[in-house]
């Protein structure tokens, strides 16, 4: 396992004004709308999410790089552990046409709203307890998902991911920080994120995990 970045680009094509999210609003009454995944998370105002979660092809970029790194073909079945509202499964299917995908959210909301051309292979459903059986799925990816679980559900999600996929062909994206400056940047500007760790401290919950796939991180810089 290693760490390979493949987020970073769509991460910073979007301007934040960190300050502004903890002064124009009471950020906890929002974060603790926001953490029910409902509507005002993904098409509310941007003070308490997406403002506006729609598909505009950025996620092809990431979908080309993983099937280029990960050799991914049209007989290969993929899961998305928090695939939202399916737009990285999508663009899986037009990079790589014939794949199969398959997605799971906490959102009903988002799998309601969900791509209509992947919005079939998507369910709800919790990462700690995935419904799949062992081994199922030729690559397993999670990004910006897993840092929302309380730790004990986060060891659960981890190894749930690494019993689904085959021979450990995974790859998760959280976030992180690696200074003072990037820590106070994060606190300001989550909503929902209940693991706050280090990049050495994420390394040390996936080995003691049994992870075997691959990680990025995002950092606010």
């Amino acid at each position: 396992m290693s760490e390979v970045d493949f987020v970073t680009l769509v991460h910073k094509s979007t301007k934040r004004d960190y300050v502004q999210r903890v002064v124009e609003v009471d950020k906890a009454v929002v974060a603790e709308k926001a953490i029910e995944f409902g509507r005002d998370y993904w098409d509310g105002d941007r003070l308490s999410g997406y403002g506006g979660y729609r598909y505009d092809g950025r996620w092809r970029k990431v979908a080309d790089a993983m099937v280029a790194h990960y050799g991914l073909k049209p007989s290969d079945r993929i899961l998305d552990v928090g695939a939202g509202k399916g737009f990285l499964l999508h663009d899986f299917t037009e990079a790589v046409p014939g794949i199969t995908v398959d997605g799971i959210d906490i959102s009903a909301y988002a799998v309601e709203n969900a791509k209509p051309e992947v919005k079939s292979r998507l369910r709800v459903g919790d990462a700690k307890t995935l419904p799949y059986p062992d081994r199922s799925f030729d690559f397993v990816v999670s990004i910006n998902t897993l840092h929302n679980l309380y730790i004990n559900d986060l060891f659960a999600a981890i190894r749930e991911i690494e019993r689904v996929s085959k021979n450990g062909n995974s790859h998760i994206t959280v976030e992180a920080y690696r200074n003072e400056r990037e820590k106070v940047n994060l606190m300001y500007w989550q909503l929902t994120c209940r693991a706050f760790h280090t990049p050495q401290e994420w390394e040390w919950i996936f080995k003691t995990c049994g992870y075997r796939g691959d990680w990025g991180f995002i950092y606010f810089e």
